[in-house]
């Protein structure tokens, strides 16, 4: 892509969040936290490790770890003291109004995050009935903790494509219309569908949209060979749908606002008989963001998206501290080093964007 908006060559927007992303855990968190940390203040960090972080204090170990590894980077000392992991939950059948309550009641915890089984990575303790999650979602309701969708239906029949579109009609329909002041994030939203879904809903229901999902149809993951790096769950749709995402990013609409879903896998796991879904963009996230925005003459909508929108739905302060952009290229590193001696394929590695962050 190139920008089509030469006007602004230069832009400072207040410092972004992430309200999605992967660290995973233990030596991948040496590569992702920085990472992380380099760009956003605040970070909602995923809970399907092995094992999944199913309570309150499996979630404040987490994040001491993250910090950890966090204080032993080369991270700048300012970037250090204002990231802020944000923990999150893996609600299962078994999970128990007083797990969230303890949840809510912790400071740290700041969603719940549904998986459906077999949506994605490390999904398979997630809900596999979803009517029996209601006292879950009255408890989540009355302490106001919200609830995170990956949003798919997994049934062997539907097709992956679809996935999707059936899920808006087939559950999250029914858990807004039983449970309608629960705050819900629909994350990673794929399709025009999802966005049209959001549109027509309260305050009270929100997206997320990944930097892979604004830039790039599935022709990028098809066309000419299989591009593993561009394989993610949900995977990438028709142009069609591409084009109304970036429509509603773009739009001043504060529904939508930014969630890399980031997702490390090491390049041998992605580029095999059968690769690992994930993109990892957590390094780079920015300028994409930006790349995708310019694309359609609309960098001046990038700072409502990337750092109000978020910030504003889960009920916490704007960020004071900011970042600059440059329309100046970067090259996308072709890897970065990884645990075990392995690699970390970025997304779109070795190539160039328009827009880097300055230094």
């Amino acid at each position: 892509m190139t920008p089509t908006t030469d006007a602004i060559t230069e832009l400072t927007i207040i410092q972004p969040d992430d309200w999605h992303i992967h660290l995973r855990d233990d030596k991948a968190l040496a590569t992702t936290v920085p990472h992380a940390a380099a760009s956003f203040n605040r970070a909602i960090c995923m809970p399907n490790l092995v094992p999944p972080v199913k309570t309150t204090d499996e979630a404040l170990a987490y994040r001491q770890r993250i910090l950890h590894h966090l204080q032993a980077s080369d991270v700048s000392t300012e970037r250090k003291a204002a990231f802020d992991p944000r923990m999150t939950l893996y609600m299962t059948n078994e999970t128990s109004a007083h797990d969230i309550e303890v949840a809510a009641k912790s400071g740290i915890v700041q969603a719940v995050k549904l998986y459906p089984a077999g949506a994605t990575t490390n999904s398979a303790d997630g809900v596999t009935d979803i009517n029996a999650c209601v006292g879950i979602f009255e408890a989540m309701e009355r302490y106001n903790l919200p609830l995170l969708l990956h949003g798919e239906v997994t049934h062997d029949h539907v097709d992956i494509f679809d996935r999707e579109k059936r899920f808006l009609e087939e559950v999250l329909a029914q858990i807004i219309a039983k449970f309608p002041s629960l705050k819900i994030v629909m994350e990673h939203i794929t399709t025009s569908d999802a966005a049209d879904f959001i549109l027509s809903q309260g305050n009270q229901v929100a997206a997320t949209i990944t930097p892979q999902h604004l830039m790039f149809n599935r022709n990028h993951l098809l066309l000419g060979g299989i591009k593993p790096h561009f394989y993610c769950l949900p995977i990438l749709k028709r142009e069609k749908h591409q084009k109304v995402l970036l429509d509603v990013a773009t739009s001043g609409n504060p529904k939508f606002f930014l969630g890399t879903d980031s997702a490390p896998h090491a390049t041998d796991q992605k580029e095999n008989a059968c690769g690992c879904a994930g993109c990892y963009s957590a390094s780079i996230a920015l300028p994409l963001y930006a790349t995708a925005f310019d694309s359609v003459g609309k960098i001046d909508k990038l700072e409502g998206f990337t750092s109000r929108f978020g910030a504003q739905f889960y009920g916490l302060p704007v960020n004071e501290t900011t970042v600059t952009l440059i329309n100046q290229p970067m090259q996308v590193p072709a890897d970065y080093p990884y645990f075990d001696n392995s690699k970390l394929t970025p997304l779109m590695a070795g190539e160039y964007l328009p827009w880097s962050i300055k230094s």
